[in-house]
């Protein structure tokens, strides 16, 4: 893949300037950091034509998407969003247990999505 036509990957970061994506992938094993590593080398190559099982489009939440990934047969969520400049803001991971995403894991990245909007001063 062309790197001059690569997406760019932010991680988001709170005001207190905690990174939760990186503090759950760093709690990881080895084996979930490198799928989670080959999962974004795809995204950062792809960008948003990056499909299924890959990506998928959250219903409801207009832009909103999961990185999705497996090790060992557990599987693992990463949320995140496009904005302008081919940038990829990832907002929140977890470790999915059931078949349906948990309320709480959406709302939690989606005020982080609004966080992030709102310290870009609504533009994106």
């Amino acid at each position: 893949m062309d790197r001059l036509t690569s997406w760019e990957i932010e991680y988001y970061q709170t005001g207190a300037g905690t990174v939760p994506v990186t503090e759950f992938i760093d709690a990881r094993s080895p084996q979930v950091k490198a799928k989670f590593i080959r999962s974004l080398e795809l995204l950062e190559d792809y960008g948003l034509l990056l499909r299924e099982p890959w990506v998928r489009n959250i219903r409801g939440i207009p832009k909103f998407r999961e990185l999705r990934f497996i090790s060992f047969g557990e599987i693992y969520r990463v949320f995140f969003f496009p904005v302008t400049g081919r940038k990829l803001i990832l907002l929140h991971g977890f470790k999915k247990k059931s078949q349906e995403t948990p309320r709480r894991e959406l709302q939690t990245a989606e005020a982080r999505m609004k966080d992030y909007i709102q310290r870009q001063g609504g533009r994106l």
